[in-house]
C-alpha cells in the first residue's frame, strides 16, 4: 500500500514539475531543404497574430529567399557577438532570452555546437535551460543528427555527422513534427536553387542528394517519429489507463463448446 501511495505522490510531483517547464516542439526532417525553418517561422507568425509573445532566438536562413522573407515582422532577440581565433562569430544569446522571458522562442539548428567559452557546449543544452525557465521552445533538427542513428547515417551517406544530439532530447519533446517531401520534390527544390547556391547543385546531386540515399533517410525519419509517438503513449499515459483488458472464460469439459467460448473471447 505504501509503495502505491509513494508512486502516486511521485506521479503528482512529476506533473507539477512538468507544468512549470516550457513546452517543447521539434520540427524534424530527412535532410536540409525540406522546409523545417520555413514551417517554424510560419507558426511564429500565426502565434504572433493570436497575441502570443513570440521571439526569434536564432534562425539560420542559409540565405534562402523564402525563409528570409518570413523573418520580416517577427521580433528577434539580438545575437551574441564573440571574437574567436581572430573572427567575429554570432551565437544565440541565452541570457538575453532568459531575461526577456517571451512566451515562445524560435531556436533553429538544435544540434549546433556553441563556440568555445560559451556557457553550454551544445545548443540543445541552451534549449533545456530555456525550457526549465518556463519558456516554450520551437526548434528544428535533421534526422542525421540523432546520436543512435550515427552509424546508420554513415553507411547511407558515407559521412560521419559530427554535431549530434542525444536521443533523449527528442524524447523530451512534447510534440515532434516530421516535415516530409517526396524525393522528386526535394530534388526539384535543389535544382531551383532553394536549398544551395546554383553552383553547388550538381555537386550535391552527385553526393548527398542521390535518390536512393534520400529514400533511406526519408524512411528513417518516418520510422523515428512513429517510434517516438509509440514510446510516448507507453510512458506518458498513466499505467492504469493503458493496461490491456483481461477476460476470464469459464469452460466445461466439452471440447466443442470450449473452442467456441475461447474464440469468442479472443475476438
Amino acid at each position: 500500500m505504501d509503495a502505491i501511495k509513494d508512486q502516486s505522490v511521485q506521479y503528482f510531483l512529476d506533473l507539477i514539475k512538468k507544468s512549470r517547464r516550457g513546452k517543447f516542439k521539434i520540427y524534424i526532417g530527412m535532410s536540409a531543404g525540406v522546409g523545417k525553418s520555413f514551417r517554424m517561422l510560419q507558426e511564429a507568425h500565426s502565434l504572433l497574430k493570436n497575441g502570443i509573445d513570440v521571439r526569434i532566438g536564432f534562425v539560420e536562413t542559409h540565405q534562402r529567399a523564402e525563409t528570409e522573407a518570413l523573418t520580416v515582422g517577427l521580433p528577434a532577440i539580438a545575437r551574441r557577438k564573440i571574437f574567436y581565433k581572430g573572427k567575429e562569430l554570432e551565437e544565440m544569446d541565452l541570457q538575453a532570452i532568459l531575461n526577456a522571458h517571451p512566451e515562445v522562442v524560435i531556436v533553429d539548428e538544435l544540434a549546433h555546437t556553441n563556440v568555445e567559452g560559451s556557457k553550454n557546449e551544445k545548443r540543445w543544452m541552451d534549449v533545456f535551460e530555456i525550457l526549465e525557465a518556463g519558456i516554450n521552445v520551437i526548434s528544428a533538427v535533421n534526422i542525421q543528427h540523432l546520436e543512435s542513428l550515427n552509424d546508420e547515417m554513415k553507411q547511407i551517406t558515407g559521412i560521419e555527422v559530427q554535431e549530434r544530439i542525444p536521443d533523449r532530447v527528442l524524447q523530451q519533446a512534447d510534440e515532434v513534427v516530421n516535415i516530409d517531401l517526396t524525393v522528386d520534390e526535394l530534388i526539384a527544390r535543389l535544382r531551383e536553387g532553394k536549398i544551395y547556391e546554383v553552383m553547388k547543385v550538381e555537386t550535391a546531386l552527385r553526393n548527398f542528394f542521390q535518390p536512393d540515399k534520400i529514400l533511406q533517410l526519408r524512411e528513417l525519419a518516418l520510422k523515428e517519429v512513429a517510434s517516438l509517438v509509440e514510446r510516448k503513449v507507453e510512458t506518458e499515459v498513466a499505467s492504469q489507463q493503458h493496461r490491456p483488458e483481461r477476460f476470464l472464460a469459464c469452460i466445461s469439459s466439452n471440447e466443442k463448446t470450449a473452442r467456441i467460448v475461447i474464440r469468442k473471447n479472443a475476438r
